[in-house]
């Protein structure tokens, strides 16, 4: 996905290394999931699971940022700090695969 100018120039306000998570995020292709770790690989970071976690908790541009398209290791739902938590993260994913 292309993410939109003006997300862009938002998050340059933002750490480099969450501009890096958040640009991987946003190349996870519509109904489809990737984990914590292939983003952190993905970044050039594969010891940095966690943090990219946490880049995706405070993740300000969702749901155009599609940070409910990252799920734990073993694909299970994991961390969703917005609005409904898990339940909320599972209707967008089932939602999307519906649409593919």
């Amino acid at each position: 996905m292309t993410i939109p100018r003006d997300v862009l120039q938002k998050m340059k306000t933002y750490p480099s290394f969450y501009q890096k998570v958040w640009t991987a995020c946003a190349q996870i292709p519509r109904g489809e999931t990737r984990t914590y770790g292939w983003i952190a690989q993905r970044i050039g970071q594969p010891r940095a699971a966690r943090a990219v976690g946490r880049a995706l908790g405070a993740n300000p541009f969702a749901p155009r940022i599609p940070c409910h398209r990252v799920v734990g290791a073993g694909g299970h739902l994991t961390g969703y700090s917005g609005p409904g938590g898990l339940r909320q993260k599972k209707r967008l994913l089932d939602k999307e695969k519906s649409f593919c």
